[in-house]
């Protein structure tokens, strides 16, 4: 079997054009010679229609009561029939579609006319017989003559229109490759756009880094790592004054039992964070060795009840701190750290530090941000243009079968370059 002939798809209209027009010619010639005829016998019935109109016009004039109103009918027929024919729009030039339009709309005009002829006739009658005669003449000739547009275009002008057809889908494989040809820019331009932030991400990381591991935040990261320890040891060590705590909060506030407002403020400290309340006690922490005294107060008196696993564990813890020295060794811990935080703060090296590093920290986030967007679009263009070339190779193959069906040769389309 013999290889298809391969023809550049930039080529084809013309090769198509070559292969069909001692075909084609002919019918678009014949096309031609029918919307001039068109043209003629719709100029003769709205002639037709305009005599009716110009002698009923004249009758009228005349005022005879015997033949006015038959006049009147007949001026009003002709003018809504002129009308109607002049709504027509015959095309200039041959193609299906064109065509098409035409046939539907000379249809329906068709149909129009003789329906009102058909209504206003018997109101005419027996008057205007010569007019009436020449129009009927010049309305069968146009009804004849929609016909055959209509057996033309249904039946003679078919291979034409496979011609238009495949012209139409050269255009839209054109329009499909260059769509193709566009979203592979776009995402090599948006692929490039990815690299780019992702060096600018690992430069603003080093960047952080490299200020992260100055001495002064690297001090200060060690402080806040032992705060962060200690806080959970003074929240361990004070477990079990957290029900009792918050009972005598309760009966103060309620005011079932009296405490100083420089202890109840501790008190709402210790129940919200007990790391700060007790750092920020003097040397023997006395307040809160108040509010443990005035807990085991309410206790013994029967105002602060516990279940008595609880109450038990919560005796212990207060006689470990008012009578133990249980909390100084962490007292002074919390003190030291927080004094040791305070001061690296209010340094300015490590407040200069801080504030680059934050702006870092919010550039890097917006970074990652815009990366995932774009890789989200990268992989959006890849997935279009695959089922892009997808729909290339059909159209393409579809053109092929088309040509064949068109010419009875077999050709394989191809492109100036590689897609």
């Amino acid at each position: 079997m013999s290889q298809p002939r391969q023809i550049t798809l930039t080529d084809l209209k013309e090769w198509i054009h070559n292969e069909t027009t001692p075909t084609i010619e002919p019918l678009k010639n014949k096309g031609t010679s029918l919307l001039k005829e068109i043209q003629e016998r719709l100029k003769d019935t709205i002639e037709s229609s305009e005599k009716i109109f110009q002698n009923s016009d004249r009758e009228m004039q005349k005022n005879n009561p015997k033949t006015y109103r038959f006049a009147r009918n007949a001026n009003k027929f002709s003018r809504s029939l002129s009308e109607t024919l002049k709504a027509v729009k015959v095309p200039e030039q041959v193609n299906f579609g064109s065509l098409q339009v035409l046939n539907n709309d000379f249809e329906k005009t068709v149909t129009v006319v003789l329906q009102q002829r058909g209504d206003a006739y018997p109101y005419i009658t027996p008057y205007f017989i010569f007019d009436r005669r020449r129009l009927d003449v010049t309305l069968k000739r146009l009804a004849d003559i929609q016909r055959e547009l209509r057996n033309f275009l249904t039946t003679k002008y078919a291979k034409a229109r496979m011609v238009e057809d495949t012209s139409f889908a050269i255009d839209k494989l054109l329009q499909t490759i260059n769509q193709a040809d566009e979203t592979q820019k776009q995402r090599e331009k948006t692929e490039q756009r990815e690299k780019s932030l992702q060096q600018e991400l690992v430069k603003t990381q080093q960047e952080i880094a490299n200020i992260q591991n100055r001495a002064e935040l690297t001090e200060l990261m060690k402080t806040e790592d032992r705060i962060r320890e200690l806080r959970e040891n003074v929240k361990h060590n004070l477990r079990y004054l957290q029900k009792p705590f918050f009972k005598l909060q309760g009966l103060a506030r309620s005011g079932n039992i009296a405490i100083p407002v420089d202890e109840a403020k501790k008190l709402g400290e210790y129940l919200g964070d007990p790391f700060e309340a007790l750092a920020t006690e003097e040397d023997g922490h006395p307040t809160l060795k108040k509010i443990l005294r005035k807990v085991d107060e309410t206790i013994v008196q029967g105002k602060l009840k516990l279940k008595s696993t609880r109450l038990r564990k919560a005796q212990d813890q207060i006689d470990g701190v008012l009578n133990k020295a249980s909390l100084n060794t962490l007292h002074k811990s919390c003190i030291e750290a927080r004094s040791q935080k305070r001061q690296l703060l209010t340094s300015g090296v490590v407040a200069a530090f801080q504030n680059a590093l934050a702006g870092l920290q919010e550039e890097l986030a917006q970074l990652q941000r815009e990366k995932e967007l774009t890789s989200s679009r990268v992989n959006a263009l890849e997935d279009e243009h695959k089922k892009l070339l997808e729909k290339i190779e059909n159209e393409k193959k579809e053109l092929e079968n088309a040509v064949f069906q068109l010419t009875g040769k077999n050709i394989q389309v191809v492109f100036s370059q590689t897609k």
